[in-house]
C-alpha cells in the first residue's frame, strides 16, 4: 500500500482529492478529500475515510447507511497530489441513492459485466416463479453450465452463417449465463480479469 509520508500534502492545505473507483467494473463512484489522518485511517482500518470540509472531521463513507467502501488499493499520480482509490462498495455511493454520485448511468464499456453480475445476484434471490435468473440458479451449476454450452454453440454458429446482428445478440445471450455461472461456480468477472492480465504480463515478459 501507499506510504502517506511520500505524498505532497502542501498544495491545498494539507487535503489530498480521491477519486474513488469501483474495482470490479471501474466505475467512478465519488470525489472526495483526504488529510493525512483520512489516509491513515482508511490504510489502517480497510474502509475508505474522508476529511469533510464542511465539518472540518474525519467520516468514514457510509458509516451511517452502511453502504461502506471496502477498500482494495490506493494509487497516487505522478506529481504525488491525487488520489485513485480502489474499492468494493456495499451498495449505493451517492447519499441520493445512486450508486455513483455521477449518476445513474450504465458503467462504460466491458466494465458493465461487473455491473450486469452484481444485479444478477440479486436476482437470483427472487421467487423462480417470478425470474428466470433465480430459475435458472435453482436448476444448480450442471444446468447454468448446460446453458452456457448451448450459448457458445450459438455463437459459432452466427459467426458461420449469420449476420453481425445475430453475433452480436448470441454473445450477449452468452455472457448472460456466464454472468450467472461464474458465482455459482466459485469464480467472477473481477477473477476472471486477474487471469487475463496475468497471462498479458507472462506473455509480455516472454516475448522481451
Amino acid at each position: 500500500m501507499i506510504d502517506p509520508a511520500t505524498l505532497d500534502w502542501t498544495k491545498a492545505d494539507g487535503l489530498i482529492p480521491a477519486i474513488v473507483q469501483d474495482s470490479a467494473s471501474g466505475e467512478v463512484r465519488m470525489l472526495g478529500y483526504m488529510d493525512r489522518g483520512a489516509l491513515e485511517a482508511t490504510l489502517r482500518d480497510g474502509f475508505v475515510t474522508f476529511f469533510s470540509r464542511s465539518r472540518s472531521a474525519l467520516w468514514r463513507k457510509g458509516e451511517s447507511s452502511g453502504n461502506l467502501l471496502e477498500l482494495v488499493e490506493v494509487r497516487t499520480d505522478c506529481d504525488r497530489d491525487a488520489l485513485l482509490v480502489l474499492a468494493r462498495a456495499r451498495g449505493p455511493t451517492c447519499h441520493t441513492g445512486s450508486e455513483s454520485c455521477f449518476g445513474n448511468e450504465a458503467v462504460p464499456g466491458t466494465g458493465f459485466l461487473a455491473s450486469l453480475a452484481a444485479m444478477l445476484a440479486e436476482r437470483a434471490k427472487a421467487d423462480p416463479g417470478q425470474s428466470y435468473t433465480a430459475r435458472l440458479v435453482s436448476g444448480g451449476v450442471k444446468r447454468i453450465a448446460q446453458k452456457v454450452g448451448e450459448e457458445g454453440v450459438e455463437v459459432a454458429l452466427a459467426a458461420v452463417g449469420g449476420t453481425p446482428d445475430e453475433v452480436t445478440s448470441e454473445t450477449a445471450d452468452l455472457l448472460y449465463h456466464l454472468s450467472v455461472l461464474l458465482p455459482e461456480a466459485g469464480s467472477s468477472w473481477e477473477e476472471v480479469m486477474v487471469e487475463l492480465k496475468r497471462r498479458h504480463a507472462s506473455s509480455a515478459t516472454a516475448s522481451s
